[in-house]
């Protein structure tokens, strides 16, 4: 049973993750993507780093744990965060929320077609769902002047090395307190992101609005710092229905939100597909109910 204590929490983390999408795309408005990501989880890193080193969290990997770090930091950190926000950058927020949050399907398909895991109705239900959501983004994307497909891709890509980074932290034995691999792995990953940028973006000139600025500090300390605070403290207790409802409202706080923060109005796709997105992940995510019958578990 979920405690009021969990359920704010929770409320409060989908919030923070939710418009964390539109912020993304605010802050890109003065901001190139790859310094964008690299300068506030910089900042991030750093908070959290000495948020727990001061409550006694063991805070330096040691031996082979440093390979444990770079190897789901890959997936999990780089892949993930820098083709988001290149897919951010080419799409409305809210689409690449939902889109992005296709994550979840990934790792059951993923599981399915190469590491040998029972194929289950649930399964087919969530692939054809999220197909018909990809279908829908596609075809508005593809049918408007201004549209950006490439920006799905993206974002595809996004949510399949997420997929590939989960599965392989749940075939990993990690001696590392959870926090530390966190904060390492964005570590490493601002290091690639920093030297990427460095490569491939004109320098910026850090002369920015203050609601810029604002956008900033939400990025680095409010999605990077507190919602992984509070994360930590609550995931090892959450029910996993709950969390499930967590991730299926993510996208939708981000597609809402987006009209109030960058002006951005949804279609009728961008419904539909939040929808279609939000049953798959329901499909896989969601326990099944017990059950007496014969009928195999789906």
């Amino acid at each position: 049973m979920i405690t009021r204590k969990q359920l704010l929490a929770l409320v409060a983390i989908t919030l923070m993750w939710g418009f964390n999408w539109p912020m993304m795309k605010y802050s890109l408005r003065e901001l190139s993507p790859l310094y964008f990501r690299a300068l506030t989880m910089t900042a991030g890193a750093t908070w959290l780093y000495l948020f727990y080193r001061s409550r006694g969290v063991r805070m330096l990997p040691q031996g082979d744990e440093w390979g444990t770090v770079v190897k789901l930091g890959l997936p999990n950190m780089l892949g993930w965060h820098t083709a988001a926000i290149l897919g951010v950058k080419e799409l409305a927020s809210g689409r690449a929320a939902i889109l992005g949050f296709t994550m979840p399907i990934w790792t059951v398909l993923i599981g399915t077609l190469f590491l040998g895991e029972k194929l289950t109705v649930r399964i087919a239900v969530a692939v054809v769902a999220v197909a018909c959501a990809i279908g829908l983004l596609i075809s508005h994307e593809v049918g408007t002047l201004a549209g950006r497909p490439v920006g799905i891709a993206w974002m595809e890509l996004a949510a399949l090395a997420w997929a590939i980074g989960t599965i392989l932290i749940r075939r990993t034995r990690i001696t590392l307190p959870v926090e530390t691999l966190t904060v390492w792995m964005m570590v490493l990953t601002c290091l690639c992101l920093w030297t990427l940028a460095f490569v491939l973006e004109p320098w910026p000139s850090w002369q920015f609005s203050g609601a810029m600025w604002g956008s900033l500090v939400y990025g680095a300390f409010v999605n990077y710092g507190f919602s992984q605070i509070i994360w930590f403290g609550m995931a090892r207790n959450l029910p996993p229905a709950t969390s499930a409802m967590s991730i299926m409202a993510v996208p939708l706080v981000g597609t809402l939100g987006a009209t109030f923060i960058v002006g951005e109005w949804p279609h009728w796709e961008d419904y539909v597909a939040m929808l279609c997105v939000m049953v798959a992940i329901a499909a896989v995510l969601l326990p099944a109910r017990p059950s007496n019958a014969t009928n195999p578990t789906v």
